[in-house]
Parts: C-alpha cells; structure tokens; sequence
C-alpha cells in the first residue's frame, strides 16, 4: 500500500517538474523573439524618407531660447550644460508632479516628417525618459519614447490618456549620457530609432497630420538638444 502511494507521489513530483519546465522554456522563447526584434526589424524593413525638398527646422537653443513654442506641460527652460552635443545650452524639462510633460515646437502642421534629436536622462525615480511628439493636434499626439529605467523602446498614442502601439526590448539608455532618438512617418507608416537602430516599424492611421513637440513622463528631468525637423506642410 505505502509502496503504491510513494510511487504515485513521486509520478506527481516528475509531472510538476515537466509543467515547469515547459513554462520556462516558453519564457526563455518568448524572451529571445522579443530581442531579436529589432534585429529582424533593421534587417528586413525598408527605410523610409520624406522627399528631399521638404522643409527643415533645426533647433540647438544657442542662439536662442524656446520663444513661439508652447509648453503645454511641464516646466521647460533652456540651461547652460557643458559637454552639451552643440555647444552649451540645452533645453530641459525639470517638472517632477504631472503624468506627462510635452512642449510643442513652433513650425507646421507637417504630414509626413522626419524627426530626429538628443535626450540625456538625468534623473527620475519612478520615470527617467524622454520622447518626441509628433502629428500633435487638438490635445491628440504620437509619440516615441526610451526610458532609463526600462528596457523598452515604445511608440504610444495618446488621446485622453496614453495607449500602446509598439515596443521592443533595448539596453536602457544610461542616465547621464547624451543619446539620439528618431521617427520618421509617411502616411500610415511609422518608423522609429533609437542611437541609430531602426527598432520599430508600425502602420497607423488614426493621426494624419499635426506638430512636433518632446516629451516626459512623471518626475523625469531630461535635458535636449540638436531636434531637427524635416517635414510636408500640411493639415
């Protein structure tokens, strides 16, 4: 009788292993899929390019401070930062209590655009991220986005409240290093790079056409500079 029951606890212990083990080696699967995403979508997908006659903004707050732009949250204000990426000044964002920051810059509406520019995460306990805001209009935006503190790369769209459309897995951006993001948008389609990898390639077409702007989330404080805008006029 005892002999019969150990045996069929022991069936039960071996089973129990198996279960888990499959439960591992699906996690471990699901993991390798989610970084070799940006490898497959660098390999695989066709760059996209706004014409090359199209119009172009850029912005280094050396010369001058954020003048015709509208912070629509936040406190932004530009600030003299040696080892800046063009010479000293850089534009910062040092607001900790809302649940996002985003200032729009003054050119456009643009469809189609191509944006690029650095972010230096300086600080931030519950967020240290930054972004850059496109096809903004009527309170309605994309944006793109690296957190310091996560290891995702993220395209969101917000409309009364921040909903995800893409993501990939990335070393986070180191806090206090100057790093370039980037995002290109043609029609429907959306492209996005982080210190020069394509890591998001998506199609959505609820935005048409709107400004371009950079973002925070919560208590980031990040500093930016060298945002360049190429873009199609339109609305």
């Amino acid at each position: 009788m005892w002999e019969g029951i150990g045996q069929e606890y022991g069936m039960q212990y071996i089973r129990s292993l198996c279960r888990a083990s499959v439960r591992l080696t699906l996690r471990v699967l699901g993991v390798v899929w989610v970084c070799a995403l940006g490898a497959v979508v660098g390999a695989h997908a066709a760059e996209l390019k706004v014409p090359e006659e199209a119009a172009m903004a850029r912005f280094d707050f050396e010369q001058q401070g954020i003048e015709g732009w509208h912070s629509v949250e936040g406190r932004w204000g530009v600030e003299e930062m040696p080892g800046a990426p063009s010479g000293q000044r850089v534009l910062v964002q040092r607001a900790t209590e809302n649940d996002f920051n985003v200032i729009v810059a003054p050119p456009g509406p643009y469809t189609d655009v191509d944006v690029s520019g650095r972010f230096k995460p300086m600080a931030g306990r519950e967020d240290a991220s930054g972004g850059i805001v496109f096809r903004c209009a009527e309170g309605h935006y994309y944006v793109v986005r690296a957190n310091a503190l996560e290891n995702n790369f993220r395209l969101y769209y917000y409309d009364r409240g921040r909903h995800q459309l893409a993501t990939a897995t990335v070393q986070p951006p180191a806090l206090g290093q100057w790093h370039t993001i980037r995002v290109v948008a043609v029609g429907d389609h959306i492209q996005a790079y982080l210190n020069g990898a394509l890591l998001l390639d998506h199609r959505d077409s609820r935005y048409r056409a709107g400004q371009v702007g950079l973002w925070t989330k919560a208590d980031s404080i990040t500093a930016f500079d060298d945002l360049v805008i190429r873009g199609v006029p339109g609305s």
